[in-house]
């Protein structure tokens, strides 16, 4: 009697079914997906003879939990890639950037002509044995003529949360319709500015969205009031000049680099650069890298490569302002160097490729991507803590200047093969003749576009973006 006693007590008071003798079996209710039998020590109170006494009584339960899904292989991925091909970022890249994809990566690093080779020759064989491709912008107009990249326009639209600008996103699509690749990474050149030169900005300028305008005044203010020349550019042989005057000046001012080279346009933006560079330190003639010049207080005003300027932004955060490149009467103009991922239309494993391509795309990837090989993001992400101040200052700007309304992105230029550097020479000369010389811009403007018109006529080149495409090589406009 005393033991039933006891049980139906534990009944009303406990809620459960616990016996002296045995243990009892009680279900739980939960969110499942499967179930588990759990043992454990329950601490149970009753009357003895009249007195409370607690003890620990063993239970079984049998609950049902939630159990994680079984990881997903994505099998064998093959990345032929023309960036991170040195033997440093490529062992990062196969180490740490891809070590958690789902699957059996190999990252290939080879230079352009190999990976437009191979892409090529297993295309016209029918049979292919690469899955992704990472390359410059460049690299996919030639493949597309060939037919060998897949479509990826579906997996856009499910990355269109992802924050990828817009004018990138149109680049991948190779003046079609169709998105041939999705922006992975990027490298650009950038503005910067001392602490010190926030006195001297001109009023109703903003920092974060300058004009070119903005910066010659800038510099006056500064030369009145510390009687110095600091705004400064990289013009030595070693510097980057010819990329302000191909992605940056001519765009922002005529809205093109090659086909606008001698308009009015033209014209009215050489008449401004001459008048800017007279508050340019004379030394820019020897200036390569101008993170040298800001961390020496020799300028406070600079345009460089992102890479050019780091060593700055890293030793003294505090005292640097990282800004997108000014604007023009046109637009924001700014060389980005882009850097796609494709996949081609004959990939053994089309599923891992595309899967490969979300994986680049996430947040952490793309952060390690930043980490690890010095390519910025090109979605928007939080940068976390252990994002150096530098880097963080860096790639702040390189988004905003991305996704600026007025970007004209200016691309490297594409189709001239080895002559590459003669395009180059001519910007260079223009600049020379023009700011250095003081020689009358329309007939310079007429003279090195001469030189111009017959390097595209020479090698055939098409215009390329910030240009309108062309019928065969790219024509400078009348």
């Amino acid at each position: 009697m005393r033991k039933s006693w006891i049980c139906l007590t534990l009944l009303v008071a406990l809620v459960l079914v616990l016996s002296a003798c045995q243990p009892e079996v009680v279900e739980v209710t939960r969110v499942v997906t499967e179930t588990e039998v759990v043992t454990e020590q329950v601490e149970v109170t009753r009357m003895v003879e009249g007195e409370v006494v607690t003890e620990m009584v063993e239970v079984t339960r049998v609950v049902e939990v939630e159990t994680a899904p079984e990881a997903q292989d994505f099998g064998e991925v093959v990345i032929l890639s023309t960036q991170a091909v040195p033997v440093e970022e490529a062992e990062r890249m196969r180490g740490i950037i891809l070590a958690d994809f789902p699957g059996q990566v190999e990252f290939v690093g080879v230079e352009e002509p190999i990976m437009l080779d191979r892409v090529l020759a297993e295309a016209e064989a029918g049979e292919g044995s690469v899955d992704v491709l990472i390359s410059l912008h460049g690299t996919f107009p030639t493949l597309l003529e060939s037919d060998t990249l897949m479509d990826l326009s579906d997996l856009s639209a499910e990355l269109g949360d992802r924050g990828i600008p817009e004018t990138f996103m149109e680049l991948g699509r190779l003046g079609t319709d169709t998105q041939y690749y999705i922006p992975l990474m990027q490298a650009t050149y950038i503005f910067a500015a001392s602490q010190a030169a926030l006195e001297y900005l001109p009023d109703g300028a903003d920092p974060e969205a300058l004009t070119w305008e903005n910066v010659r005044d800038w510099a006056a203010n500064i030369e009145e009031g510390t009687g110095a020349q600091r705004l400064g550019f990289p013009a030595s042989d070693q510097g980057l000049l010819h990329r302000f005057l191909q992605g940056s000046i001519y765009p922002s001012y005529t809205g093109t680099m090659v086909t606008d080279f001698r308009s009015a346009e033209a014209v009215a933006m050489w008449e401004f650069v001459r008048d800017m560079w007279q508050h340019v330190n004379p030394q820019s003639s020897t200036y390569g890298f101008m993170q040298e010049q800001l961390l020496s207080e020799e300028v406070w005003l600079a345009w460089d490569h992102v890479a050019r300027l780091r060593d700055a932004f890293e030793q003294r955060p505090d005292d640097f302002l990282a800004l997108p490149s000014p604007s023009g009467p046109e637009g924001r103009g700014f060389m980005p160097v882009i850097v796609g991922v494709a996949i081609p239309s004959n990939a053994p494993n089309p599923e891992g490729a595309l899967e490969m391509v979300r994986y680049l795309l996430q947040d952490e990837t793309q952060i390690q991507i930043l980490r690890e090989i010095g390519f910025f993001p090109m979605i928007d992400v939080e940068f976390p803590g252990f994002v150096s101040a530098g880097v963080r200052l860096e790639a702040e700007a390189v988004g905003q200047q991305s996704a600026a309304a007025d970007a004209i992105p200016a691309l490297l230029p594409v189709g001239l093969g080895e002559r590459g550097g003669e395009i180059n020479q001519i910007y260079r000369d223009t600049f020379t003749r023009i700011v250095i010389n003081n020689e009358d811009i329309e007939t310079v403007l007429q003279e090195e576009g001469e030189n111009l018109q017959n390097l595209f006529n020479d090698t055939g080149a098409p215009c390329w973006p910030p240009d309108p495409p062309s019928e065969g090589a790219c024509q400078l406009a009348e």
